[in-house]
């Protein structure tokens, strides 16, 4: 684990600074304890300086790549084109021619 010195004086200063804020707020010591509650929260905030400087350090993940191609994406369509004409139709029912609309494709 590499660390410049700027970034572990940052640690040191920030260390320094949980420890005199836990120091300062702590309740009178009492006899038999052992001081085991202030050895737990001091553990427990340099397990945590480390945990946090060690994911600090840890390279970014790579760029993602410029262009996805499409995965599921059709190609494009060049089928027949269609489009509706008017025209005459003789209309049996009617007995005349009528005009309607043909779909026409070439």
């Amino acid at each position: 684990m590499s660390m410049t010195f700027g970034s572990a004086v940052k640690s040191g200063l920030a260390l320094a600074l949980a420890g005199s804020v836990v120091l300062a707020a702590s309740a009178p010591a009492q006899a038999g304890d052992g001081g085991a509650i202030a050895a737990g929260i001091l553990g427990g905030t340099a397990l945590g300086f480390i945990a946090g400087s060690a994911a600090a350090a840890a390279a970014p993940p790579p760029p993602p790549p410029g262009y996805y191609a499409p995965a599921y994406a059709p190609g494009p369509y060049y089928g027949p084109r269609c489009w509706y004409e008017p025209e005459q139709v003789w209309d049996g029912y009617a007995g005349a021619y009528v005009v309607r609309r043909v779909r026409v494709c070439n």
